[in-house]
């Protein structure tokens, strides 16, 4: 049974998950940082608050994240086929992932700034800052490690929706795991894909743990 063919459908499943992840992590943050930033900077406690855009922002990832995944991927198929051409494999999965991914990019980001003290933001302000430069400098700044260990949570969470994406044909990990080990009851199969896919997390998330502790040494 674990011959050459089984090893590099694993592999190709391994690669397409990494893939779908790392692609659909790196969109739900040019969606999600933007909409994050906006969400801190806008709040009634932000350096330019405006509640009416606040509250359209604050429901509409409210809406966005209160939707199950599984849901979301037959939801937005007419637009999965209408960016990609089809609605099933590693590509069409892609973007319910960054649909998903984005307003839980943006809650996690408008966290991680509202954790900077507001004695630096305040003595920026004192000194001139624009708002561009306060956001830039001072909230991006500060809250840099914050925000490193977002991307490690995010990253971890994009791969299990991926995992999730094989019960309809979204290619990966989770769709061999479906394949073999459900509909065939081929369990050995569906084992391997299990410690794989929790053997890619340890990693990632070892690799964004590293990378935050780096920087933090560098910030004191």
């Amino acid at each position: 049974m674990w011959d050459n063919a089984t090893i590099t459908m694993l592999l190709e499943g391994t690669r397409d998950t990494l893939y779908m992840t790392l692609v659909s992590t790196f969109f739900g943050y040019v969606l999600g940082l933007p909409l994050g930033i906006l969400l801190a900077v806008t709040d009634k406690e932000g350096i330019r608050p405006n509640a009416p855009l606040y509250k359209v922002l604050d429901v509409i990832v409210n809406i966005l994240r209160s939707i199950p995944f599984l849901i979301l991927l037959i939801l937005v198929i007419p637009l999965t086929k209408l960016i990609v051409g089809q609605s099933y494999g590693s590509s069409a999965t892609i973007v319910p992932l960054v649909i998903a991914a984005a307003p839980f990019i943006a809650r996690m980001v408008e966290s991680s700034l509202k954790e900077v003290e507001p004695g630096v933001i305040e003595a920026a302000v004192s000194m001139g800052a624009g708002t561009g430069t306060i956001i830039w400098k001072v909230l991006l700044a500060e809250a840099r490690t914050s925000l490193l260990v977002g991307v490690t949570i995010a990253v971890g969470t994009i791969l299990g929706y991926s995992a999730m994406a094989g019960t309809v044909g979204g290619g990966g990990l989770g769709d061999i795991a479906i394949r073999y080990g459900y509909y065939r009851y081929q369990t050995d199969i569906m084992l391997v894909t299990i410690v794989i896919l929790v053997v890619l997390v340890q990693i990632l998330q070892g690799l964004g743990m590293m990378l935050s502790r780096k920087l933090d040494k560098r910030k004191a």
